[in-house]
């Protein structure tokens, strides 16, 4: 396990914590430097998310004897789960108190199109958004998974050109020509291929421990992503959080063996589904009753801190096992079935 990895993943999750926080709360109006910053650039958590994953799943399966539908099966109950439920809570919400809730609107086909990670409009007519609005991100997480598992057909030395071509040839050629949904077409899809990028390196022994360099170079990443705004997503935000994953990386011997940045990091897929929720309310509670937002916030972030803890030990944690015991069974096999949590 890569303490460094964790960290950094909790990191990810509550800079977007606070990124929602300036959009549900202020509409993205800040008032203060902070503010702004967390409404212009806190978006770029989800960057550094999908360049972790990319690092992950190449680590966890490489040199491994695979089949893809072991592969996908692993990867869906590790998603699917706990997005499906958040989402149907979602649904639930709207339903019950819709009018409260700023351009949201229940839609059956919508909600079944989100629950199976299909792209599409939402009915509150902002874009493509899931039910569970964050839910956008896994659709480009489980369409890079379905691509992955695809390269367990052919030999592990050519894994990494088939999944970079398969990429390339869905977002560049399907994805403009409406094969696929144009939502495919997006710059952020290759920055799972920065993380495997940093697998390799990791692998290959590249990565070296220290830490004046590493700094430096989250200064760099760090100003980079400050200076410039997310129109060229992959060359302004993704390459810095590549740049970002891969000083943390080599801070791995400061951060190897803490066990609550361990937590944390374990916690941040919860966090990263269950946050709108509660902000949401937070947000309906100061409507309602006048209270200060920064407050309200102050509230909201032991809140959303100790949801997704026993989210994960319950729903994560607990039915994931639960899963993997009957899956194991209905097999006829005594042994463990191969769908672990990722070591790396």
């Amino acid at each position: 396990m890569l303490y460094s990895l964790q960290a950094l993943r909790a990191f990810a999750a509550w800079v977007v914590v606070c990124h929602h926080f300036m959009q549900i709360f202020f509409d993205f109006h800040a008032t203060g430097p902070i503010g702004q910053l967390f409404s212009d650039r806190g978006a770029v958590g989800v960057d550094i998310f999908f360049v972790i994953s990319g690092l992950v799943i190449y680590l966890s399966t490489r040199d491994k004897d695979i089949e893809p539908r072991q592969f996908l099966l692993n990867r869906a109950l590790r998603i699917v789960p706990a997005y499906w439920f958040y989402t149907l809570v979602m649904a639930l919400l709207i339903l019950a108190f819709s009018r409260w809730m700023p351009h949201q609107v229940f839609n059956a086909q919508h909600l079944l199109m989100s629950l199976f990670f299909i792209p599409a409009e939402n009915p509150g007519g902002y874009g493509m958004y899931p039910t569970l609005n964050v839910g956008w991100t896994l659709n480009f997480e489980m369409f890079f998974y379905l691509l992955f598992g695809l390269a367990f057909l052919v030999r592990q030395r050519h894994h990494l050109l088939l999944v970079s071509t398969a990429l390339l040839l869905a977002s560049e050629v399907l994805g403009r020509l409406g094969v696929l949904s144009h939502f495919y077409n997006n710059g952020i899809i290759y920055e799972f291929l920065l993380g495997i990028g940093l697998g390799v390196l990791y692998r290959r022994g590249l990565v070296r421990e220290g830490r004046v360099l590493p700094l430096l170079t989250l200064l760099a990443a760090g100003y980079a992503i400050y200076h410039l705004d997310a129109s060229q997503r992959l060359l302004h935000w993704g390459l810095p959080s590549a740049l970002i994953v891969l000083a943390f990386l080599s801070l791995e011997p400061w951060f190897r063996g803490n066990r609550v940045l361990k937590a944390l990091g374990d916690c941040s897929y919860s966090v990263y589904l269950i946050h709108v929720l509660v902000l949401y309310a937070g947000w309906f509670a100061s409507q309602r009753l006048g209270l200060n937002p920064y407050l309200v916030f102050a509230l909201c972030v032991p809140s959303i801190g100790l949801m997704s803890w026993f989210s994960y030990q319950w729903l994560e944690r607990g039915l994931y096992r639960r899963m993997q015991a009957w899956l194991a069974q209905t097999r006829g096999q005594g042994e463990e079935y191969a769908l672990s949590r990722v070591k790396y």
